[in-house]
């Protein structure tokens, strides 16, 4: 499943910039109204970039989603092998408890 998952993913992925790359930039209409572009295309004027945005909307949502998934798949992954690799660890070793000293000598230091 995880491998499906990635490779929708580069796909997704490869499509999203190829449908970047052909999107007409903001600057190339202000080119057009001059009469040194031309504003037609294949899906129209308006259509272009209506059909063009949605799709490209669509795939980035589906990318963001692969993406989620992938992260999901490799925290389960990992934990696994986290589990696997180490076993239980041992108890901490138990120490005796120190006593305070209760008599200082003559000079008030702590007797050795």
């Amino acid at each position: 499943m995880e491998f499906i998952v990635w490779v929708f993913h580069v796909l997704v992925a490869l499509a999203v910039i190829g449908l970047v790359l052909m999107q007409h930039g903001k600057g190339a209409d202000m080119g057009a109204a001059f009469g040194s572009g031309s504003s037609g295309s294949l899906f129209g004027a308006t259509g272009s970039a209506n059909f063009m945005s949605r799709t490209t909307a669509v795939l980035a949502t589906a990318f963001f989603l692969t993406s989620m998934g992938l992260t999901y798949f490799s925290g389960q992954k990992g934990n696994a092998a986290k589990l696997a690799a180490h076993p239980a660890l041992p108890a901490a070793p138990q120490q005796a408890p120190v006593q305070a000293p209760t008599e200082l000598d003559k000079s008030g230091a702590i007797p050795k």
